[in-house]
């Protein structure tokens, strides 16, 4: 992949895989810096990602594994407090019903959470899920029957406080 390939890549997939990885983790900031970090890292192997069959897939697993990692690092307190003032980054303002989802979202089991982003979010067909998370089909297919189903109740409880 050449470095106009690369940046047509980057340009048309960075908006999609950074909208995932905040429906996955739930904090935009750190999804953005995550997906940034995972095309730098794309960069530096773009020889062995010109091979893959699913670049965007790779980007999206390497974001995801370092928002996993930046979390057990913050939560284990090896990562001192961040004190840097920068100037505030301006976003689109954000719909009462997306941040709904993206709150339900949280409470469900990370399992299910990135199974239903992945297929739903993502696009991805079932037995891409399968094999991007590495489990067996059967099982993606159980975690997104529970997972909507527990999206549902938790989305309907937050409709019915919304109109108590």
């Amino acid at each position: 992949m050449d470095e106009r390939e690369f940046d047509e890549f980057y340009a048309a997939s960075f908006q999609r895989v950074t909208g995932q990885i905040y429906a996955m983790i739930g904090n935009r900031d750190e999804a953005q810096e995550c997906v940034q970090e995972a095309f730098a890292r794309a960069w530096a192997h773009r020889r062995k990602l010109d091979k893959a069959e699913h670049p965007e897939a790779w980007v999206r697993t390497t974001a995801y594994r370092i928002a996993v990692s930046r979390w057990r690092r913050t939560t284990r307190g090896r990562r001192p407090a961040d004190r840097a003032v920068s100037a505030p980054v301006t976003a689109a303002a954000v719909s009462e019903s997306h941040v709904a989802l993206v709150t339900a979202l949280k409470q469900l089991p990370e399992a299910q959470r990135q199974a239903l982003v992945l297929h739903h979010i993502a696009d991805l067909p079932v037995h891409d899920v399968a094999r991007e998370m590495g489990v067996p089909e059967g099982t993606i297919k159980a975690r997104l029957s529970r997972g909507r189903a527990a999206l549902a109740a938790l989305l309907a409880d937050e409709e019915g406080l919304s109109h108590a």
